[in-house]
């Protein structure tokens, strides 16, 4: 069975971060890259809020930059995704892929968290082309346009309020006649001019053609249908963290993320983890970036003291 130093568990930002620090580190890491290299990064069309590109860049060749950089110093990236790992007797540790199987003495996770779909008609043809799933990425390009923001907890009422910058306006589609938020987001949105509410009222269908131009609602109540014109559909319903390959072997929080200390690891010594699956708040490149850094830090300071 191959060994190796140090696997990293998925490709997005704090993976390709984490795989520059500990390649620079010589540790010859080994990224697993999961089913979509790059992560979510890799399907946003453009990328304005990450320091150093003052003209922007886009997802995907953010994540072509990132790879070719640890690359560069060693890092190695397999396409292919983990099926199972084993934690429990401590390191090494053991990890499978659907084509191998290797031990490894210091593992770093960053599985990412994936936001929860509408499964709806349109949906998934329009993302990044309309559909979005962070105002705070993504807000900056609907100027004086009509968006629609789906769900009504916390983090709706956060994204519709952050897309008043920018939107003309902002109409909040809740499936319910009064909002879960907690009362300081709620009464915000309220007495903020540019929101309004659809009460009782679920989308069924994204509509557009190459580009979202509206909307399908459903009255929960009556079932009357309607159509709304928008020139974009944030879905705003919560984030699901990537950690059901780590059930019963590492400790998560109420929600399924996984608990990190002040030194990224997890509650098994030589298992660290970085980015959005142990991060609930941020969800931002940057944040993941920062994060995978500090993770692959503390992964060689660990390894040099079991020596």
């Amino acid at each position: 069975m191959p060994r190796e130093k140090v696997i990293i568990i998925g490709s997005g930002p704090a993976g390709l971060t984490a795989a520059l620090y500990t390649s620079r580190a010589i540790l010859k890491p080994l990224v697993i890259s999961g089913n979509q290299l790059g992560g979510q990064v890799s399907i946003t069309s453009e990328v304005e809020n990450y320091p150093g590109f003052p003209e922007g860049t886009t997802g995907p060749e953010l994540v072509d930059f990132m790879q070719k950089q640890a690359e560069k110093f060693g890092a190695r990236v397999l396409i292919d995704e983990v099926t199972q790992v084993d934690l429990r007797n401590g390191s090494p540790f053991t990890v499978k892929t659907h084509g191998d199987e290797f031990e490894t003495e210091a593992l770093i996770i960053c599985t990412g968290a994936s936001p929860r779909r509408l499964g709806i008609p349109g949906e998934e043809e329009l993302i990044g082309r309309g559909v979005s799933f962070c105002a705070t990425c993504d807000g900056f390009f609907f100027r004086e346009k009509e968006v629609v923001v789906v769900g009504g907890g916390d983090s709706a009422m956060e994204e519709a309020n952050f897309l008043t910058r920018f939107a003309k306006h902002v109409r909040v589609i809740h499936r319910r006649d009064e909002l879960r938020a907690g009362e300081t987001l709620k009464q915000r949105a309220f007495a903020n001019q540019k929101i309004s509410f659809v009460w009782d009222s679920v989308v069924t269908e994204v509509l557009g053609d190459g580009q979202v131009q509206a909307v399908r609602v459903r009255n929960v109540k009556t079932d009357e249908d309607q159509e709304i014109a928008s020139d974009g559909v944030f879905v705003a319903i919560g984030h699901i963290p990537n950690s059901a390959l780590f059930k019963d072997q590492l400790e998560m929080d109420d929600r399924e993320y996984l608990k990190t200390d002040a030194r990224m690891m997890t509650s098994v010594p030589g298992v660290f983890a970085a980015g959005e699956i142990q991060d609930p708040t941020f969800r931002q490149i940057a944040t993941s970036v920062g994060q995978g850094s500090a993770a692959a830090m503390m992964a060689e300071r660990w390894l040099e003291e079991q020596e």
